[in-house]
């Protein structure tokens, strides 16, 4: 498969993955805005269910990245962080809001730094200045949810808007594929 062939292929599957990405955060955190004012199972189940999808689009990811050799390590590592969230968040979950925030962020900032290694790595397919960019808001943003943990009026519907940003992020990048995912 020539470099050209092969750039479009990830290009036009990394379009796709973008596009259910936005689709799902979407949806995730219009739910959890809705019901994220108290930890309950559903909560519970939503604030693992995040990083179980995120996994599942890192693998998908690597499946279509593999044969371009395009940061297949990354990937393996987000994978990882994904996995260790879902286990995270689903202990924390068990001792409150506080102690979910904490787990959430340090994921947030964790895989931001992936996601901004990643996108560094893919700049040449173009559409990855916005996974840059969301990467490393995702670094800071987790650093916020740590420090609000602390406060009297920390809300697990926060996290719906840092999902909603993410979805928008990851809609901008599908949208700016199209050139490469058409072999333009």
């Amino acid at each position: 498969m020539s470099t050209s062939t092969t750039t479009t292929s990830v290009a036009s599957s990394l379009r796709k993955l973008y596009f259910v990405r936005f689709g799902f955060a979407i949806v995730w955190a219009a739910v959890v805005i809705a019901v994220g004012s108290s930890l309950s199972p559903l909560t519970a189940t939503l604030l693992v269910l995040y990083p179980l999808f995120d996994l599942a689009a890192a693998i998908v990811d690597h499946r279509s990245s593999r044969a371009a050799g395009s940061s297949v390590a990354l990937l393996y590592v987000n994978m990882a962080l994904s996995l260790a969230a879902a286990i995270g968040l689903a202990v924390a979950a068990g001792s409150g809001t506080s102690a979910v925030l904490i787990v959430w962020g340090a994921w947030a900032s964790t895989a931001g730094l992936v996601q901004l290694l990643v996108g560094l790595r893919r700049r040449a397919l173009g559409g990855q200045w916005t996974m840059i960019v969301s990467g490393g808001l995702s670094v800071f943003v987790g650093g916020a949810f740590i420090a609000m943990s602390g406060s009297d009026s920390a809300s697990l519907a926060n996290l719906g808007g840092y999902a909603t940003l993410g979805g928008v992020f990851f809609l901008i990048s599908a949208l700016r594929l199209r050139r490469a995912a058409k072999g333009i």
